[in-house]
C-alpha cells in the first residue's frame, strides 16, 4: 500500500530522530526497489528445488470503483465494457504457465492458504467471482473449500449475489474497507460513502456467514479527534468483528491528497499516536488481542489462517499484474506505478500478453542471505508475540543479536524491545509496536534503501 517516503524526517517529539510514520513495511523488500530483470528467468528456474508443500496463491483484481484520496494501490479506476473479463483471460493464461513451471521438477505444489486482493476483487461481478475461484482451483489446483480463503471487498461492492459466490467457494475471511463511520471524514478522505450504505454492507457480510470478518478503519484524517475515532470505534464493534485493523493515514506522492505536499509534520504525527493510543486501548478494554500494530483479534474468534505476514514467506504464487511471488532467491512481479495513466498501460500490457510471456519473470529483486535475514526479523518481530530466536539460529547458523546489533541498540536505546522477553525471545514492547513503522525501515538494507530512494514515482 505503500510508495516510497522519507526514511529520516526531521524530529518530533515522540521520536527525537525522525517521524514514528516513515513506512507501513507490509512487504520486505518492497517494489519500488525491483528492478527490471535482464536476462529475465523462467519460472521453471526459479521454482526448481523450492519447498512446494505449503504454497500461498493470491490472486490481484486491479478495479476499484472510486480512488480514495489516500490510495496508492496497483488499481485502475472503473472497467470498460469487456475489460474485467479480458483481464480473467490473462489470468487464466499466466495461471496455466505458472502451473506448468510448478509442475517441473519437484514435488507436485499444495496450496495451503489463498487470499483474492487489488484493488477491489468484489468490482468484480458474481460470475466473474466464480470464474476467478474456478481459475485458482481448476488451473492451480488451490482447494478452496479446503484451505483458509481471504477475500477484500468494498462496502459499494459487497452485494448479495457477489457474497452468495464468495461463501459458496469456501471464503472464511472478508475484510472490508470501511476506514470511517463519519461521514465528514470519509469527505475529507476523499472516499465517498454515506454512513448507512456501510452499515447494510455489513449486515449483508453478516447474513452471509462468512466466518471472519475484519473492518478496516483509519485514524489520522483532517478533523479527526478522539471523540469522531471513538464514534467509528463504537460503530465498528456493535459488528462484534472477528478482527478489527487500524490504519495510520499516509499521504503518499500521486495520490488525491498527495497533490497538498507530503512533507513530514510534527503535529499531524502527534495526533496519529494519541489516535491509536485511544484505539489501542479501546479494542484491549473490549475483549481485542493485539497481534501487531494494525491488527486486533477478538479473544474466542475463529483463527481460519496465518497471521497478516504469511504472504511474505518463501512459497508466495502471485497471480495478476499487481502480484508478487516470492521464492528463496528472488522476489518477482510486473512493473508497478501509483500514476492512473501508467497503471492503465501496465493492465493493457498485461492483458496483451500470450501465454509463453508469463513463463519468465520480468521485475524483481535477488535475495542474498543478508536479506533473508532482515526479511525474517521483519516478519516475525513486528508481531506482538515477537520471534523465537531460536528458529532464527537454526534457519541462519548466527545470533541476530550479532547480526543486527546497531539496529537493535538503537531499538533499546528507545525502549521499543521489551526486556521481559528473555534472550530467547525478541519481542517489542508496547511503545516498540507503537512505532513499528519507524523500527521496522531500521533494518532495510542499505541496497534497498538505495533502491528505494531512487525509484522514481510513476
Amino acid at each position: 500500500m505503500t510508495v516510497t517516503i522519507p526514511l529520516s524526517t526531521p524530529g518530533t517529539e515522540a521520536d527525537p530522530t525522525g517521524s514514528p510514520y516513515q513506512s507501513y513495511v507490509y512487504g520486505y523488500p518492497h517494489k519500488t526497489a525491483y528492478e527490471a530483470l535482464e536476462p529475465r528467468p523462467t519460472l521453471r528456474e526459479l521454482w526448481a528445488g523450492e519447498d512446494r508443500g505449503a504454497l500461498s496463491l493470491y490472486a490481484h483484481i486491479p478495479f476499484c470503483e472510486v480512488r480514495c484520496g489516500f490510495c496508492n494501490l496497483f488499481t485502475r479506476i472503473g472497467a470498460p465494457d469487456g475489460l474485467t473479463g479480458a483481464y480473467l483471460d490473462a489470468l487464466e493464461r499466466q495461471a496455466r504457465a505458472v502451473r506448468e513451471a510448478l509442475d517441473e521438477g519437484g514435488d507436485a505444489p499444495r496450496f495451503a492458504n489463498a487470499a483474492f486482493g487489488g484493488g477491489t476483487p468484489t468490482f468484480l461481478t458474481a460470475a466473474e467471482l466464480s470464474r476467478l475461484c474456478d481459475i485458482a482451483e481448476q488451473r492451480m489446483g488451490a482447494d478452496l473449500r479446503a484451505v483458509p480463503l481471504s477475500v477484500e471487498a468494498s462496502p459499494a461492492t459487497v452485494t448479495a449475489d457477489r457474497l452468495a459466490v464468495l461463501a459458496e467457494r469456501g471464503t472464511t475471511r472478508l475484510s472490508l474497507g470501511v476506514q470511517t463511520f463519519v461521514e465528514a471524514e470519509a469527505r475529507a478522505a476523499v472516499r465517498p460513502q454515506r454512513r448507512a450504505d456501510v452499515e447494510a454492507a455489513l449486515g449483508r457480510v453478516r447474513d452471509a456467514r462468512v466466518p471472519v470478518l475484519n473492518i478496516d478503519l483509519i485514524y489520522g484524517i483532517t478533523g479527526q479527534t478522539e471523540q469522531s475515532w471513538q464514534h467509528s470505534l463504537d460503530a465498528a464493534l456493535a459488528w462484534r468483528p472477528e478482527e478489527l485493523y487500524l490504519y495510520p493515514l499516509y499521504v503518499r506522492p500521486l495520490t488525491g491528497l498527495g497533490r497538498g505536499g507530503t512533507g513530514a509534520d510534527p503535529a499531524w504525527d502527534e495526533q496519529r499516536l494519541r489516535l491509536y493510543r485511544h484505539g489501542r486501548d479501546t479494542l484491549l478494554a473490549s475483549g481485542y488481542e493485539q497481534t501487531s500494530m494494525r491488527m486486533f483479534r477478538r479473544r474466542g474468534a475463529p483463527v481460519v489462517g496465518d497471521d497478516e505476514y504469511a504472504c511474505q514467506r518463501d512459497g508466495m504464487v502471485g497471480l495478476g499484474c499487481g502480484a508478487r511471488s516470492y521464492t528463496s532467491r528472488l522476489h518477482y512481479s510486473f512493473d508497478y506505478a501509483v500514476d492512473m495513466r501508467e497503471i492503465r498501460g501496465i493492465v493493457d500490457d498485461y492483458m496483451a500478453r500470450p501465454a509463453d510471456a508469463f513463463a519468465r519473470a520480468t521485475h524483481g529483486r535477488w535475495m542474498d542471505e543478508d536479506e533473508r535475514r532482515r526479511r525474517h526479523v521483519l516478519q516475525s518481530v513486528l508481531q506482538a508475540e515477537g520471534m523465537v530466536v531460536a528458529d532464527y539460529r537454526q534457519r541462519f547458523g548466527t545470533e541476530p543479536g550479532a547480526d543486527f546489533a546497531a539496529e537493535l541498540a538503537r531499538c533499546a536505546e528507545r525502549g521499543w524491545l521489551d526486556e521481559s522477553a528473555g534472550p530467547e525471545v525478541l519481542r517489542l514492547s508496547a511503545e516498540g509496536l507503537a512505532h513499528s513503522d519507524a523500527l521496522g525501515p531500521l533494518l532495510f538494507s542499505p541496497a534497498v534503501r538505495a533502491a528505494m530512494a531512487a525509484y522514481e514515482p510513476k
